[in-house]
């Protein structure tokens, strides 16, 4: 059966997978359509790279007996983000005849005239056009007054700890960033700093990525009153506090190669302040935590590969920084000091342009 060709709305496929950063824009964007949606759940071999380079158009890289089935009737619109789903989408397409538009989030690795349409952010160097938007940030699905109903549920078990609430929201090691027990240490003295002058509590939440020792490092040398939440001690039993924390914040501190927390925080019209975890401009190459695999691949990448498979988180924390959207941690004590009046010309997009994206898309159809 071919994807509906009738009046009715489109029907989509939301291709899911292992992380969680990708599966929320892709069902951001699902919900910013408001079509019927199914979520399928594909899950990659540790193999998967070579069949994927190979044939391209496959789904030998996949367990299809762990992943969810892909048989007809098949969808209208497929969404896909990450490199492990991309040969999985343009299977789906193949196998409807070419009727099944499909929708790529982030940088895909197959030649951009695959898809219909790419939805990227400024970290990508690609070039805008008819089949590329790139949006400021990346999508999520927070809203305001789904945070707001997640602070007013938590206030009572945060009422011992004074107002106002800064929330600083850490990432963890990514790409070129390695979150050394320093880069946390130096994080804490910046948001004590930032608590002894407005006064109040630091809500702190790390991520899956925070390194265990980092973590520690970090609530070692807080000297602020602060509560904080550890992905690798939290209880499993109690709810995750991180909307809470978003709804509760008069301020924000998260660090720069989270594009996922910059963008939620962004999204919300709070005071936002960024903590760079890179190291200093000219040392990358003197300092051995960069020689691990994940920040060598990453520098090399940079260097030799096609342009438009760089990725440089930079570009949209300077982006943020330049629009007026956020400030630098270390430019705190001065900013605050003279109550934050740059906070009020910031010009939040709740929806970090998943509407945008959702009208490139209806006009495929």
């Amino acid at each position: 059966m071919q994807p509906s060709t009738t009046s009715q709305e489109p029907k989509i496929w939301c291709l899911l997978g292992r992380k969680a950063g990708d599966n929320t824009q892709v069902l951001a964007l699902a919900h910013a359509l408001g079509w019927p949606m199914e979520e399928k759940l594909i899950l990659a071999r540790g193999w998967e790279l070579v069949p994927h380079l190979l044939l391209r158009v496959t789904l030998l890289g996949i367990d299809q007996h762990a992943s969810s089935p892909l048989t007809a009737p098949w969808p209208d619109l497929v969404i896909s983000a990450g490199r492990r789903n991309e040969p999985v989408a343009r299977w789906i397409k193949r196998q409807s005849g070419g009727r099944t538009k499909l929708v790529h989030l982030g940088r895909p690795w197959a030649p951009v005239e695959s898809y219909d349409l790419i939805v990227s952010t400024p970290q990508y160097f690609l070039t805008p056009g008819p089949m590329v938007l790139i949006n400021p940030l990346p999508l999520h699905q927070f809203t305001r007054a789904g945070v707001d109903q997640a602070a007013t549920a938590a206030t009572t078990a945060l009422a011992h700890m004074p107002r106002p609430y800064t929330t600083v929201l850490i990432g963890g090691d990514s790409g070129p960033f390695v979150f050394t027990l320093d880069k946390g240490r130096l994080l804490a003295r910046g948001v004590n700093r930032l608590i002894r002058q407005t006064g109040g509590t630091a809500l702190v939440s790390g991520s899956p990525r925070t390194p265990p020792a980092v973590a520690e490092a970090i609530s070692a040398a807080l000297d602020v009153p602060a509560q904080c939440y550890w992905w690798h001690n939290r209880d499993k039993a109690a709810p995750n506090p991180y909307s809470a924390y978003l709804g509760l914040a008069d301020r924000f501190v998260v660090t720069g190669e989270s594009m996922s927390m910059l963008a939620e925080a962004a999204s919300l019209g709070r005071p936002l302040y960024i903590f760079d975890p890179g190291d200093a401009s000219g040392s990358w190459w003197s300092h051995a935590h960069n020689l691990r695999p994940k920040p060598l691949s990453h520098a090399l990448a940079m260097r030799f590969a096609p342009r438009r498979m760089r990725r440089d988180v930079s570009r949209i924390q300077q982006a943020l920084v330049e629009a007026g959207q956020a400030r630098w941690l270390e430019d705190a004590p001065e900013l605050i000091a003279t109550g934050e009046t740059w906070a009020k010309k910031m010009r939040p997009d709740p929806s970090v342009g998943a509407h945008v994206a959702a009208e490139r898309i209806r006009a495929l159809f």
